[in-house]
């Protein structure tokens, strides 16, 4: 392995820290109406666990609904049982075999609770990131020892490790003041 395959590799590892911390503030509540807001939701379908997604078509109907086309009406009790108790204040109403999820306004309380939050995924997912960081260094001083590459290689592999995690730590801080405007936008 050389220093180059060594920062790819990082760099792999830092866009999926990225990819999933986009996806984990996807679910965060903002006042509006985003499919992304059930992903979560977990409905207990067939004798296991399933996504939502996979019992149902989830769209929305307006700026502050939510709208579930369940495919098995069998399911439409499941469904709207799993979307009240994922914890989201969400209070679903079954109309046939379609759910309608009203979005309620947030308050200014639940608005800074979603903003702490925000910040925790951001703070993990920079954990995350200087993991892959540290990981890297430790893969360059590894080919060092092993006389693969030399002291001015090595130097510029662990320059080229803090260059990749100060690159991404701005994503994640310009993601979480993107996220921030948009929870506290009324």
């Amino acid at each position: 392995m050389s220093v180059r395959e060594a920062s790819k590799k990082s760099e792999q590892k830092m866009k999926k820290t990225i990819e999933a911390f986009q996806h984990e503030i996807a679910s965060i509540r903002t006042g509006k109406a985003t499919t992304a807001l059930l992903d979560r939701v977990k409905v207990e379908a067939y004798g296991q666990s399933m996504p939502l997604r996979q019992v149902g078509n989830i769209g929305v109907s307006d700026v502050h609904t939510l709208m579930v086309q369940v495919w098995d009406k069998s399911m439409v009790a499941a469904a709207e049982k799993a979307i009240r108790d994922a914890n989201l204040g969400l209070n679903p109403a079954a109309e046939g075999q379609s759910i309608r999820v009203s979005i309620p306004p947030l308050t200014e309380e639940r608005r800074k609770e979603f903003v702490k939050l925000t910040r925790k995924f951001g703070e993990d997912s920079k954990v995350s990131l200087r993991n892959h960081r540290r990981d890297m260094i430790q893969e360059i001083e590894k080919l060092e020892k092993e006389k693969e590459i030399g002291e001015d290689e090595r130097n510029r592999g662990k320059k080229d490790a803090d260059d990749l995690l100060h690159r991404y730590e701005k994503q994640i801080n310009e993601l979480i003041a993107q996220k921030e405007k948009e929870i506290m936008e009324v």
